[in-house]
Formats: structure tokens, sequence, C-alpha cells
């Protein structure tokens, strides 16, 4: 190990993670020297994330520079003209994140390959635009996303414009190992620019994006704007000045930020963790909501590429609506403004199934992928034809895109888009849980719950143990059909099967009787087992929102725990 440390410093350009690194060879810390250098960070669809350090287990300048010469290599064997259509870099407010994004243009120029920058921190989505805005080969995000402050990374979008599936991630993965072992190509951004290798991304590019916000179809629902008042955070992130900007072009003048949490800062001193979805994260904007007496408190996470929003309840204070119940929301509202016929919509196999009876209802067409955002947009690609056009799609961790401006989640037009909702709404006399309840009267009360289970690390895998005996009842409900996308195939009670069309992937679904649904997956990041559940019910004509969605809830704590315990046993 020691000989991999000796060469790391000596390839390493950074002065404070050589300085890290000889105090951790100098005090002797091996269990720690162990956990920086027995593997490398992974390289997968999502690009790679971790925290800030030095060695290969590490984001580093010395990583970054790696992992940009493994994708330029790549980027040039793959595409054509990749150096002449280039690869758009942005970068969010994490204090490394704007030296990573030059290391990694200087890296991309050396090898020949035109880089448009951002001239400042820019939210993810602003980024992802730039790929088809240019006809680039690519883009880069340097962002960790609404991970803690110690955290950042390095996400890849390919020439569609979503972020990459298989099998570029490995093929990547691949060429990073081999630049590991090779001399870096580097060329300063002046030079860069001098040869007219760099653009700058400047102001006016920004503003590209928000003419094309501002100008989507799907959101130009103007209905008096000005009656809504929202709070707003950016949760510490880069998205506020974008997110005010687009809410006043699309006429919403009462609009309050946090000001405690509008500028970037890496640090996140005012949340524990920068996630809309964990408790307490949402707090200083609900107080603000409360002060203004706003309508709903939106909040993005801190690269804008999530959205979350808690709504006035009638009874006063606010309540954060779950992704499924914003996605549901969304998926109406879009297919009653458009010809629903001609629409395709969808979401993610642990996404609640009420968007999928909303489509139907519709007569639009909706479709189903594995968890994560690349897939919503990459199989939305594939499945769009010129009868059924991309409308919109969700996934229950609060990411949302609505039209193909950008081909990822994109927080920042699905605020703006809620906001036209909540407007139209007030228009009609109504309120978002008016909307919802009408929802649930129609198409049945949908709750949906996660829980994780900590694993120890050598726990055999739980899949196998389930598929060698599948369950016959979960909960007093019996098991109807269940789906193994291990192993692709859909097995009826009756013992009938049938072949499902969606990549292999370590997921048992099943579904019960009454509506209800389990699905089991483990992380593929930590030990740990991921549950999801949904309970699907009849919501009775003399039953008030309330009493029904409190039978849901009932039937939900009943469904979780029995299920976790025959886990356990």
């Amino acid at each position: 190990m020691m000989e991999k440390v000796t060469q790391w410093l000596q390839r390493d350009p950074d002065p404070r993670t050589r300085e890290e690194l000889q105090y951790l060879i100098d005090e002797k810390m091996i269990d720690e020297l162990e956990s920086r250098f027995s593997s490398r960070l992974e390289f997968g669809t999502a690009g790679l994330r971790g925290k800030v350090g030095c060695g290969p287990n590490r984001m580093n300048r010395l990583v970054i520079q790696e992992t940009a010469a493994g994708l330029g290599h790549y980027l040039i064997a793959q595409i054509t003209d990749a150096r002449q259509r280039g690869v758009v870099i942005g970068y969010d407010g994490r204090p490394d994140s704007k030296q990573f994004a030059h290391d990694t243009a200087s890296v991309l120029t050396a090898l020949g390959i035109k880089v448009y920058l951002t001239h400042q921190v820019a939210a993810t989505p602003i980024v992802a635009f730039g790929v088809k805005h240019f006809n680039a080969a690519a883009a880069v995000v340097v962002t960790a996303s609404h991970n803690p402050p110690e955290y950042n990374g390095f996400k890849v979008y390919w020439e569609n414009g979503a972020q990459i599936i298989p099998p570029h991630d490995s093929g990547i993965a691949e060429q990073i190992d081999i630049a590991a072992t090779k001399p870096l190509p580097l060329e300063s951004l002046a030079q860069a620019e001098k040869d007219e290798k760099m653009v700058w991304l400047t102001d006016d590019y920004y503003q590209t994006y928000r003419q094309a916000i501002s100008g989507n179809p799907l959101l130009q629902n103007h209905h008096q704007p000005n009656a809504i008042r929202i709070a707003y955070t950016a949760m510490h992130g880069v998205g506020a000045q974008m997110a005010e900007t687009l809410l006043k072009d699309a006429g919403f003048e009462q609009v309050h930020s946090v000001t405690e949490q509008r500028e970037p800062d890496g640090s996140f001193p005012t949340v524990n963790f920068p996630n809309p979805e964990e408790a307490g994260a949402m707090d200083m904007v609900m107080a603000l909501a409360e002060s203004v007496d706003a309508h709903i408190a939106c909040a993005n996470d801190p690269d804008a590429d999530r959205f979350a929003v808690a709504v006035k309840k009638p009874q006063g204070g606010y309540q954060m609506l779950t992704g499924d119940q914003v996605g549901a929301l969304f998926g109406d509202y879009l297919l009653s403004n458009t010809d629903a016929n001609k629409q395709l919509v969808g979401n993610t196999i642990v996404s609640s199934t009420l968007l999928s009876k909303i489509a139907k209802a519709a007569g639009a067409e909706y479709y189903q992928t594995l968890t994560g955002f690349k897939w919503l947009t990459n199989v939305a690609m594939q499945k769009q034809t010129s009868d059924h056009q991309f409308l919109f799609a969700y996934e229950e961790a609060l990411g949302y895109t609505v039209g193909n401006k950008v081909w990822d989640k994109d927080g920042l037009s699905a605020l703006v888009a809620f906001a036209q909702l909540t407007a139209e709404l007030q228009s009609q006399g109504k309120t978002i849980w008016d909307q919802l309840e009408s929802l649930y009267r129609k198409h049945g009360m949908h709750i949906n719950a996660q829980r994780s289970i900590a694993l120890s690390p050598d726990t055999p895998p739980v899949g196998d143990a389930l598929r060698a005996n599948p369950p016959k009842m979960i909960a007093g409900r019996r098991v109807e059909i269940i789906d193994d996308l291990k192993l692709s195939l859909r097995t009826y009670a009756n013992g009938e099967t049938q072949a499902i069309n969606l990549p292999s992937s370590d997921v048992l679904t099943y579904q019960l009787e009454r509506g209800a649904r389990v699905i089991v997956r483990p992380s593929g990041t930590e030990p740990k087992l991921k549950c999801y559940y949904e309970i699907a019910g009849d919501f009775e004509i003399d039953e008030t929102f309330e009493q029904a969605q409190a039978n849901a809830e009932r039937e939900m704590e009943t469904l979780i725990s029995e299920h976790q315990a025959s886990l356990a046993s």
C-alpha cells in the first residue's frame, strides 16, 4: 500500500491534500490510509460522489483530473466529432467545486475537446440544458447535490442530454483506470481560451435557459399569479436568483426568500442535512411562510434539480407534500392542460401507482422505469413517438421534469409549474388539498412510505433468501403477483409466468390483494435493505378526506410492521 501512497504524493497537484496525506503517514494512521487507498471511488451511472480528501477513494483534484481524462478518451472513441462538439461544464457552491470544474476543463481542452465552462456557479438543470442547446457531446456538473458538506461529486450527461446509463458508465470507468496509470494531459485555461478551445458561459447563456423555461408552452398557464404568496428557500444552494427570476417572469410578484439560506454556502450552516426530505430542513421556509401567510412554502435542494413544497393547511400551519403527491398533482394538471391522448408520462417502479391511473383515465400513454432519473429520461426518448410526445416524469425522491427543455429533473421549472397549479386552483376557489382529495376520490386513496433496514456487511443477499422461499401472504394480504427484476420474470399466484421488459436489477415487487404493494431492494451504496410500501384503497363516499387518510395510514402501519417483522424472522 505504501508504494501506492508514494506514487499518489508524486502525482497530486494539490498542496492541501498532499499535506493531509503526509500527516496521515507521519502519524502512522494505517486504518485511515487503508480507507483512502484500498479501493478507488467507483464511477457509475451517477458519475462519482464521495467525501473530499486525499487518496483515490476520495474526491480531490487528482481523482478529478484522472476522471476527466478517462471521460475525454471515452468520448473521443465513442463520438466521431466529440472534439468539435465539446463538453459543457458547470459547478455548484461547494468549496472545491470551482477548482474541480476548472481541472476538468484543463484536461479536456488538453485532449483537444472544446469546453463550454460556466463563469460562476450554476444549477444542475442549467448545465444539463446546454447539451442540447450546443449539440455538445456531453456535460459535466461538479456537485454533490443534497449530500452533507464534506461530499462532492462529478455527474456526467451524454450527448442526448440525459444522465449516462450502461454501457457508458463502465466504458468511462475503464478509461479512468487507464488514465490513472499515465501522465495527465493539462492545459491552462488561458491558453485554451486563446486557442479557441474554451468558451466562457456568461450571463447570456443563463438568460438563454431562462428564456427557454419561461417560453415553455407547458408553463403558460397564467391564472392570477399575483394572488399567490410564495415562501422560497435555495437551502444555501445555487437556485435562488434563477428561481426568483422565473417566478417573476410568470407573474408571481409575492415571493419571499429565506435570507439566511439564499446565497451559496457549501458549509450549509442552518441545516443539519441540506436535503428537503430530511426532518427540519424545511423549518426556516415554513416559518417564513407562516410570517407572510404564504399559500405554499417551496424549496430547491442545493443544486436546484429537486423541488419540495409544503402547503398551508385549512386549520393552520403547513404540511409538506410527498414526492408522490406532487407527482400525481403535476400529472393531472399537465394532462388536463394538453391533448392528453397524445402525451407520454412516466415514473419509477418505487413511485406511486396513482400516476398510471391518472394517465389511463386521461387517455395518455404511461411508462415505468427502474429507480433513477437517468432511466426516466433515457427511456422516454426511446418510447416517445409522433403520436405520443413526452410530457412529464417524476420519481418519488422529489425529482420532476416538465416537458423536454431539460432531459433531467429540474427543480426550477417544477417550482414555476407548481406555483401556476396553485394559482389556477385559487382562481377556481380551490386549494391544493381540495385537488388532492378530488384525485383520491376518483382513483382511490394512495399513500406511500419507505423504510430502510440496516444489515451487517456480511449478511447474505436477502433477495436470494426471498426468492428461495417466496411469501404467499404479507400482513394478512394474499400475494397476487411477484415481479422479480433480477430474473426479469413476473409470477402470478396460480403459477403462470410472464417476461418483464426492464433491465435486470435486484428488486422484488409483491402486488398484494386490496391494492397494496411491497418492494424490496438492497441499497447500491450501503449495507441496508430498502423497502417501499403502498396502500391504494377505496375512498368511501361518506368518508371525509381526514378519515380516509387516517384509515389508510393505519393500514400502512400494519403493513410495515408485519412485513418488517417477517424479514427479521
